[in-house]
């Protein structure tokens, strides 16, 4: 029996992909070791969001070749899609698939072999022209990694270009995945046990854009909460524009919702929000923020905010940072600008030193905190549900840690076995946030 390692690099629609190829492989009769040991084929799924996504890929793909030179090396995924020729790729790849092309993953290794044994060692590449096609591609999920939280993708590709990102160009235009696919796939794994589902994309609030005017993100939230067995669904990264008071009213009225937002802003200055044609203004972003406290009492919300963008002044900088202080985020994931070659902010001029992005970034990074501990402190003496994932043991104790609805750890003091159980109680005055059953 031959053995497959998998290694996952970037975001949530990435992991599910890779957990996906893992499925297949399973099936088709591969064992499956962790990426350390030595196996008979590596796969990387890569990552191209920023510079050092590059850099890590390339790095996964070089540890691969280390841990056994006569491995069959497989670089899947945006890095090497993003690639402008597949010759480029570094020279211990024996096999490139793009995106969209995962799903062949049995048939490719198929022909690489068949290839090879003929005494042909070339490249094998299969790659299709993403920017083009408007198939969205099959992979399904029976098991996850995690045995109470299932990710799901939804939907891929964006049509948004912002002029940093060079996602569009990776993944391609939106393709939403057909609804009943989603709810049978969400059936299976409540029947397997999960009882959380997040619903994931690349630009999960442009799902259903391409399906018809019926089915869109709302619908098909109605759709999975109608399912058996699953107790929680959150949400993945939101655009501000899909929070109208029709959608927060409606997602309120379900109980299964978790409150817990994750609402992209970038920049809290409105001139840094143009250059990057983030198509709203900081006014209209804090609009959508209320409207879910307006429906949901302390909702998380949570954001990303890039820092040292092209022509970012020092005031610009104020002006997001104190955005940031004024909307009260539980946190903020906070990134450095990245160029990236092929997008309209590579070219830009006043591009930041890294130097100010670095200290722009810490600048940031001290506010999000701050405000992570205040929001958590308002929970102190709440009544919580907690999701059990596992037992650790600290100090000789066995604690049982989870998360809330709002996505936040915390610890039980507890010996029986609750994991996959959803408990009820207060959190604690205790600084780790033990919650009291």
């Amino acid at each position: 029996m031959k053995k497959a390692a998998l290694h996952n690099l970037g975001c949530k629609v990435n992991a599910y992909e890779t957990e996906a190829m893992q499925e297949l492989l399973e099936n088709a009769g591969y064992e499956i070791v962790p990426f350390k040991e030595k196996a008979d084929i590596y796969i990387i799924n890569t990552c191209t969001v920023t510079n050092m996504a590059d850099r890590k890929s390339r790095q996964m793909l070089h540890k691969a070749r280390k841990m056994n030179p006569d491995a069959v090396i497989v670089a899947a995924g945006c890095y090497v899609q993003a690639l402008e020729d597949a010759q480029q790729i570094d020279s211990s790849v024996d096999i490139i698939i793009g995106n969209n092309k995962k799903q062949d993953l049995i048939e490719i290794l198929k022909e690489y072999e068949e290839q090879k044994n003929g005494g042909n060692h070339q490249l094998l590449s299969e790659m299709v022209d993403i920017n083009h096609t408007k198939e969205y591609e099959t992979l399904h999920l029976s098991t996850t990694g995690e045995h109470t939280r299932a990710y799901i993708k939804v939907q891929d590709g964006c049509n948004q270009f912002c002029s940093y990102c060079i996602i569009p160009y990776a993944r391609g235009r939106v393709r939403s995945r057909e609804m009943q696919d989603v709810v049978d796939e969400v059936k299976r794994l409540a029947h397997n046990g999960y009882k959380e589902i997040v619903l994931t994309g690349i630009h999960l609030s442009s799902y259903g854009v391409d399906l018809g005017e019926e089915e869109n993100l709302l619908t098909l939230i109605q759709a999975v909460h109608a399912v058996e067995g699953i107790e929680r669904i959150r949400l993945g990264s939101l655009e501000p524009r899909i929070i109208t008071e029709e959608f927060a009213k409606s997602i309120s009225d379900m109980p299964k919702i978790c409150p817990h937002f994750h609402l992209s802003l970038q920049s809290g200055c409105d001139e840094t929000l143009k250059r990057m044609n983030r198509r709203y203004t900081s006014e209209e972003y804090y609009e959508k923020c209320l409207l879910l406290r307006k429906y949901f009492e302390n909702p998380a919300l949570t954001t990303d905010v890039i820092v040292g963008f092209p022509g970012e002044t020092e005031e610009e900088f104020k002006q997001s940072k104190e955005f940031v202080k004024k909307v009260g985020f539980y946190e903020t994931h906070v990134f450095k600008y990245s160029k990236r070659h092929g997008t309209k902010a590579a070219v830009m001029p006043d591009q930041v030193k890294e130097e100010m992005k670095t200290k722009r970034s810490e600048e940031l990074l001290k506010l999000h905190e701050d405000q992570k501990k205040k929001y958590e402190e308002s929970l102190i003496g709440k009544v919580v549900e907690v999701l059990v994932e596992e037992a650790v043991e600290k100090d000789g104790m066995t604690i049982q840690t989870g998360h809330t609805k709002e996505y936040i750890k915390v610890g039980i003091q507890e010996k029986r076995n609750l994991q996959n159980q959803i408990v009820t109680g207060k959190i604690g005055e205790d600084s780790e946030f033990f919650i009291e059953i």
